[in-house]
């Protein structure tokens, strides 16, 4: 079974056995762990070694001899190339069991804690155009897939307008259909590449730092509100405007129009002046009779309808009577600190980013809620003995840090407060184990509850109980 290559080992018709953390396949070979990509378990494949450790070996699929009884045919014509919704070729219920599994192994692995039974995931309701934000890349390097290099026909253009090739920066696949975003983001993103190409705007040539449309970002939301924002490399008004007029002519019910000059190295537009051009500055989402006002720069669960499901979650493991204090930890805009407000005495929230302070006073403002207050700051930093005789003692704290868990002086913190309960929502189940593992001594995890908001890829959300002991 092991004829080395490059003195890297060669394994022939391997069975894939599992799903492990990240979502890669595992197989078994001579007592080894061997960790691949693009396969489920069931499959029989050929694994040429490109990693080796002691413990484990990481590994690309050769071949695949027999395709395992679970695989369904992907319905993506780019997938396998693009990158994103990895896991087409798993039944959705398959998908639900392996994110479920992920969860409970990594709590158990790296928390070493006490744990209840892991309640049934939350599926997502759409597992098809359940996006409400993506961003499209111009670029004069498209990439051809091996059935284009091998045709014998020239590609009529090497402009392409789409998502990057993973590992390749400076190269973009070319997107007709993309199944994440809900109308008119195909329409408008293929609109704008045929008028592009018709009137020879260039695309963007990211290792010379050259070219005129660079990418673009379209926000949907679940009212039918559309905001499109394009990135220009460089300004040149009547290119800019005859683009935008033919936009504005052909979607007349786009909600915001705006624009980007970014001459900088790199596509963020979070410190780049966003201009106006037609409409509002900003959409509306809604939630349970809320509005949420979403500006360019706006940070928002990118799948609406299952963010719902997981603020409940929230909101039922907190269980509010409305006489509590509460601390919503890495507010962001204030989303689930307003969604929780009405049934709460108190609600503080606090952000790093300026600019989402502004906007959590704005959406509680929008929806009349009084009982917010909202600080801007580094989080072990704000987190203090003054700032808590100021803001009260909370007796429940929401947390919903980065995909790198709390600072370890955030969960000092929050050990020496003690409130009563702790709701840890999570997008990243090995560093919530770790911070579980942390507030052991004082808390142990009453409920645990996985929720799928990203469908096709290996993400998973968490979100867990702690109850004083």
């Amino acid at each position: 079974m092991g004829r080395s290559r490059r003195n890297k080992p060669f394994y022939e018709q391997v069975t894939i056995s599992d799903i492990g953390a990240e979502g890669k396949a595992i197989a078994r070979v001579n007592e080894k762990v061997v960790f691949t990509t693009h396969a489920i378990p069931g499959d029989v494949v050929d694994l040429q070694v490109t990693k080796k450790r002691k413990s484990y070996e990481e590994a690309r699929v050769v071949r695949v001899h027999q395709e395992s009884a679970d695989r369904v045919a992907a319905f993506c014509a780019y997938f396998g190339v693009c990158g994103g919704c990895k896991w087409q070729f798993l039944p959705y219920e398959k998908q639900l069991f392996y994110k479920q599994k992920q969860v409970g192994d990594q709590l158990k692995r790296l928390g070493r804690i006490e744990l209840p039974e892991l309640s049934p995931i939350l599926g997502s309701a759409k597992d098809t155009f359940y996006r409400n934000k993506l961003e499209f890349s111009f670029s004069n390097k498209r990439w051809l897939t091996s059935e284009q290099l091998n045709s014998d026909e020239e590609p009529q253009t090497m402009n392409a307008l789409g998502f990057h090739i993973p590992r390749m920066f400076d190269k973009i696949i070319d997107i007709e259909k993309c199944w994440l975003q809900p109308d008119p983001s195909n329409e408008i993103r293929n609109f704008i590449r045929a008028y592009a190409l018709e009137n020879n705007l260039e695309f963007f040539d990211i290792k010379s730092q050259q070219g005129f449309l660079r990418n673009m970002i379209i926000r949907t939301a679940s009212t039918g509100e559309t905001m499109l924002i394009i990135a220009f490399f460089e300004e040149d008004v009547e290119k800019r405007e005859g683009l935008l007029n033919a936009l504005t002519e052909r979607f007349p019910d786009l909600t915001s129009l705006m624009y980007v000059i970014n001459s900088k190295g790199n596509d963020t537009i979070t410190d780049q002046e966003v201009i106006s051009y037609k409409g509002r500055d900003h959409i509306f989402e809604e939630m349970e009779g809320l509005r949420f006002k979403i500006g360019p720069k706006s940070f928002y669960q990118t799948n609406s309808e299952q963010a719902y499901e997981l603020y409940k979650v929230a909101r039922n493991f907190a269980g509010l009577t409305g006489e509590e204090v509460v601390y919503d930890l890495y507010t962001g805009t204030g989303t689930i600190a307003n969604f929780v407000a009405l049934k709460a005495k108190k609600v503080v929230g606090i952000e790093y980013v300026p600019e989402a302070i502004d906007d959590a006073k704005i959406n509680s403002e929008i929806n009349q809620i009084s009982n917010t207050s909202f600080f801007a700051g580094d989080m072990k930093a704000v987190l203090n003995d003054a700032f808590i005789a100021e803001n009260g003692k909370p007796n429940v704290i929401i947390t919903d840090p980065p995909r790198a868990g709390m600072h370890e002086d955030v969960v000092k913190t929050i050990l020496d407060v003690a409130p009563a309960k702790v709701v840890y929502v999570s997008c990243n189940p090995a560093s919530q184990a770790r911070d579980l593992a942390l507030m052991d001594e004082k808390y142990r995890v009453d409920q645990i509850q996985p929720v799928d908001m990203f469908p096709h890829t290996h993400h998973v959300e968490n979100v867990v109980l702690l109850v004083r002991k």
